[in-house]
Parts: C-alpha cells; structure tokens; sequence
C-alpha cells in the first residue's frame, strides 16, 4: 500500500467525460510513472482515431515511459505483477484492452479467467496504479451479437477490478465522484473538484458528545463512539436548507420535494453473488462441516455487496429512534423512562452505548414525532407521515454519505410495542393478545393488568380504523406513529442507497411490514440477529421471510441486541474472507515433508476423453463401495468421513 492508504485506483466514466485527465492528474506528482497503453491502433485511414491518439501522447509528461499491451491482453497482469514498489502505473484503458481481448486473433481465448488474472494481479501488485475504463453500465443494450459481447465482457471486467481496487471514482461531467471510498481519499483531494462550502447544520442538531466509561476500581477508560443527535419536526419543513427537503435521484421530485410513494423500483441485491459465496464456504479448509446455519450471514453480505467473497462489515451505524405513544398502548410505562434511555445514550452511557464503542460503531439518537392515542384519533397527521418518511430517508442517505457499511435500527418509548402490534394486526391479520409481549415493571415482575390495558387500545385502534384504507401512509398515520414512519424511511433510503440494516425488535419489523406496499425490494436488504423471544418479531420475521440466526432472547433493548450478536456476524464474515481452498481442492497448499499427496483417481465424467470410441458417452454405472455397507457388522478400516471427501 501507498503511505496514503490508497494503491490502486478505477477511474470510470462515459464518452468524452474528462475520465483520462482526471487519472492524469493523480499521477502528476509521482516520480516515476509508466503508461500503459492498451488500444490497438486501428485503421491507419481512420483520422478521427488517430487524432484521439495522438492528443493522448501529447499530453503525456517527457519524464512518463510508455508500454503496450495490445498484442497479447494477458501481458497486462504481467506487467502489473512484475511493477516495483517505487513505481506508478497509469493504464489507459480497460475499453481498449476488452477490444483486444475479444479480436479473433486472439480467440478461442478464457475471457472470464482472463478477468480473473487481471483482478488478482492487482490485489498482489505493489506498486501504485491507475486504471481508466468506461462505463457501460448505463448505455442501451447493443442490438449486435459483438456489440452485447464487448458491453459484456467490459462490464465483467469493471465489476472484478473495482472489487480488486482500494478506490473506485466515477467522472461525469468533469466532476469525479468517488464511490469507493465514498469521500476522495486524502491522496487525491487536491486533484479533485474544488469542495463546496458546508451547509450549516440544522438548527436542531446538537454537538457531537463524546464520552467515556470507567470502572470505580481502575478498569482503563474506553471511549465511546460520537453521538449524534438530530430532532425531527413535528410538522413538515420544506424551507431551504432542510434536510428533509434535500433532493434525491432516486424518487421524483416536486415541489414539495421527496416523493415516496407505493410501488417503487428500488434495487435489489446480487441474486447470483449470495449463493455463490454459500457454495464457496463448502471447498474452504476448515478441519469441521462449517459455518452451519451461519451461512446465511455470508449469503447476505455477499449478495449486499455483490460479491461471493464478501468483507466483514467496517462501519456501523446505530440509529436509535426515540419517541412515545400516548393513551392505553403505553400502559405500564414508567413515565419518563424512555427519555431517559434516549439522555442516557446520547451522553454515551448505558448498554447501548457501551455495545456501540465495543464494536466501533457510531451511536444516532433521533428524536421523532410524538404520536397521539391511536384508540382515539391517528396518531399522526399524513403531513407529519409524509415528512417522517422523507426524514427517514435522509438518515439512511447521510449515512451511506458518510461511508456506512451496516445500520443497526433500534426505537425507544412508551408504546412502540403496542403501535408495532396493531401494524402487525392490519398488514398480516394478526390477532393482538397474540403478538403482544407481557409488560414487565421495573421491578422485574409482569402486570397483567397493563398488558389488558394495551391490547384494549389496539382492539379499540383497529375497530376505529375498521373502513379506512389500509394503504401503508395510512396505516402509518392511523396506527403506526413518528417512530414505525421514520423506520420505515430509513429502510427504504438505505435500500436505495444498497446498504444493509439489521433489524432489532417490533419497531424494525413493524417498518419492514410497511415497507412492502411502499418498495418490495426493502426486505431484501435487512437482517434478523435474534427474535429475542418477542412474539411480534416472530410473527414479522415470518411474513417477510427473514428467518432469526440466532435464538438467544436477549432482552437489552431494542439496538443492544443486535450489537451483542455483531461480533460474531463480523467474526463468520472475516473468516470465510480469509480461508484458503481446501488443499485437496486445489487449494494450493502443499502436502507436509515426507507426506504423500491423497491419491485422488476418480474418474471425471465431465472429462472430453471419456468417451467410447465411437464418441457417445458410456453409460454410468455406480461404483461398488470399497468398504463395509451400513448393515455390515464387520469392522471398517476406513476412515470416518466428514462432509468433504479427501
């Protein structure tokens, strides 16, 4: 790695976008820096073609050594493995290197492990490197054979190098966006676009807090992540500056700003990257049968980050919704005890707190909307829906902004489980005593009588609400409340943003179940830790298909339990990251000193050879065992085999 941070870079863009300068300009101050040229040169008739080449050449420093590639593709991972430490590789470009790699000169050729031996050749190489392709992905499809292959191909091969990149950093216009990191990193800052000014912060938002925590006997202090607060209005806002009003590409826009409205094509994770990550856990050299049901934590980060070899997640976010509900659904609450809560992680003490600085993640509490007794009127107005859905989404965008990998959604107040419950009863039918927890004192023991008292204002909510439409803004506004609207805006900001959430209790889960008529796409995007033993997470985690990895009913509150099971999703992730192939797989590794290699002689029936010689192919007869069947009362002197035959 460069003494940055930063040693390989992607540089994409479209026709004509100043993609080549901006790569140019990130090399400008290295001391050694050697061009590699990848496009043929064409038809010696074609002027335009070649006036495009000589103005790169003229812009190429005297000091600057240039290499071609284009007689033989594969030479450029040979060129990028062979790099010295103090050099810097400017590859210009991977469209021109596709082009070479698909001439027929060059066929039949493996395009695909081609692709492959470039990726890995970087993740080895070095020395410093910038690599300039197109961008593909947003042009029509071809309506040639050739032209759908080169799209092909070329999309293939950005795919596998920005995966092998440190940085990823697409340029429209002129203006580079960097999209991995999302912030330029600081080796490159200077060369990219004056930055704007920075917006003020909103009137609302409080100063980060930073706290820490010690034992009275001498235990070393740990600091606590930064906490950041923000409070979200009561009525909508649509002044300039409000975040709630920013604008997003991803909705249409009106006047009034963000629209958020049913049916709404949201992308979808990787649907082939999930199962081939799962397939690739059976051939890693673990000496047991594997990661067991844990393999789904690998499928879900593989199709979140759309590749079979998925990293553990860096930067969580925690956001922490706090705000109550008034009439019978908070039966039983302590009074100010969700305030509290909220106070008491916003200056960085408390469960919550001490989870987020053990796993590193940032802590979010946001203040939402104080919803009204749904037994007797809604407990919000459409306008404050609205607003509580845009301000949801925002959160989720100023966290992919700021470089998050993973939110964490948790809510504290009185009455979420009761507001959680009547969504449940009108999105899935269910009955209230039946998704309902018992209400727990703060003395431990369980009241009944509170319990009666919240079913009654969810019984009495639903028949109040028996004629009305059980559209998602109007089941938010009748039932759900501040908390369930702004969770169900943070899942669909963070699904259109393709950042993952875990869920953490009936607030999250009531959200997912909102979310289905709003976008599909959103509870693809989220993760179930542990039902906790809440039978409205049960319920929820059943519809939306997101089945519990863990069955710990831990009761911490609502985020603290997801934190207690992250390290272990953290800890499966890295693993299946950084295990080799089993040996016998062709792992690589080689047997020890004075030990035989397994004598693998199995026939191969995908194998062209074997055939009969007439070239049908024999018939498949199944192989006698080489030992004692199961009924046999002999002994067996074979070894017991496990789930990976050696």
């Amino acid at each position: 790695m460069s003494v940055q941070g930063w040693n390989t870079v992607l540089v994409l863009g479209g026709i004509r976008s100043g993609k080549s300068e901006f790569a140019e300009s990130l090399v400008t101050d290295a001391p050694v820096v050697r061009y590699v040229a990848t496009a043929p040169e064409g038809d010696p008739e074609d002027t335009e073609w070649a006036t495009r080449l000589a103005a790169h050449r003229a812009r190429r420093p005297g000091s600057w050594t240039t290499e071609e590639t284009t007689e033989d593709p594969r030479r450029l991972a040979d060129v990028l493995a062979s790099a010295e430490p103090n050099e810097t590789l400017l590859v210009d470009d991977l469209g021109g290197w596709v082009t070479v790699l698909l001439d027929p000169d060059h066929q039949p050729a493996d395009d695909v492990a081609t692709i492959a031996e470039l990726a890995d050749a970087l993740r080895t190489c070095s020395a410093r490197v910038v690599l300039v392709s197109p961008e593909v992905g947003l042009s029509l499809v071809p309506t040639t054979p050739l032209g759908r292959a080169f799209t092909d191909a070329l999309g293939a091969a950005n795919r596998a190098v920005a995966d092998a990149c440190d940085a990823v950093v697409l340029v429209v216009a002129g203006q580079p966006v960097w999209l991995k990191p999302v912030a330029a990193p600081a080796a490159y800052a200077s060369t990219a676009a004056p930055a704007e000014p920075a917006a003020p912060a909103p009137a609302t938002a409080t100063a980060p807090v930073v706290a820490t925590l010690a034992d009275a006997e001498g235990i070393p202090e740990v600091q606590l992540p930064d906490v950041l607060t923000h409070t979200a209005p009561t009525v909508p806002n649509q002044e300039p500056g409000n975040p709630w009003a920013a604008p997003t590409m991803a909705l249409p826009m009106v006047a009034t700003g963000l629209v958020i409205q049913p049916g709404m094509e949201l992308p979808m994770p990787d649907e082939y990257a999930g199962p081939q990550a799962v397939d690739r856990l059976a051939t890693l050299d673990v000496p047991g049968a594997g990661l067991g049901v844990l393999d789904r934590v690998v499928g879900f980060a593989a199709a979140t980050q759309g590749t079979p070899t998925p990293q553990a997640w860096g930067s969580v976010r925690v956001l922490l919704l706090h705000g109550d509900h008034a009439g019978g659904g908070s039966a039983g609450a302590v009074a100010g005890e969700s305030a509290r809560r909220a106070a008491q992680a916003r200056a960085g003490q408390g469960a919550l707190a001490r989870l987020a600085a053990e796993n590193g993640a940032s802590l979010q509490v946001v203040d939402v909307p104080a919803s009204a007794a749904m037994e007797d009127e809604p407990a919000l107005t459409l306008d404050q829906v609205e607003s509580a859905l845009r301000y949801g989404w925002r959160l989720a965008e100023q966290a992919a902004d700021a470089g998050v990998q993973l939110l964490v959604l948790g809510a504290c107040g009185a009455g979420t489980e009761a507001a959680a419950a009547a969504v449940l009863a009108a999105t899935a039918g269910a009955e209230p005593p039946t998704v309902l927890g018992r209400v727990i004192t703060d003395t431990g023991e369980i009241d009944d009588a509170a319990w009666m008292v919240r079913c009654a204002a969810v019984r009495d909510a639903l028949h109040r609400t028996r004629r009305s439409s059980r559209g998602a803004k109007d089941i938010l506004a009748e039932l759900g409340g501040g908390d369930v609207a702004v969770a169900t805006g943070v899942l669909l900001g963070a699904t259109a943003r393709r950042v993952p959430v875990l869920l953490d209790g009936p607030v999250g889960v009531a959200a997912g179940m909102v979310s289905r008529d709003l976008a599909g796409q959103a509870r693809h995007w989220c993760l179930l830790a542990d039902h906790g033993g809440h039978p409205a997470v049960r319920l929820a985690a059943d519809v939306l298909g997101l089945t519990p990895l863990l069955d710990l009913r831990l009761d911490l509150g609502e985020g603290a339990n997801a934190l207690v099971a992250l390290p272990l999703l953290r800890s499966v992730l890295a693993l299946s990251a950084a295990l080799p192939v089993h040996p016998s797989l062709g792992g690589g590794e080689a047997a020890p000193t004075g030990e035989a290699a397994p004598n693998i002689d199995e026939p191969s029936y995908l194998d062209a050879s074997n055939t009969d010689p007439d070239g049908t192919e024999p018939d498949f007869a199944e192989p006698e065992p080489a030992g004692p069947g199961p009924a046999s009362t002999g002994a067996d002197d074979q070894p017991a085999s496990g789930w990976r035959a050696v």
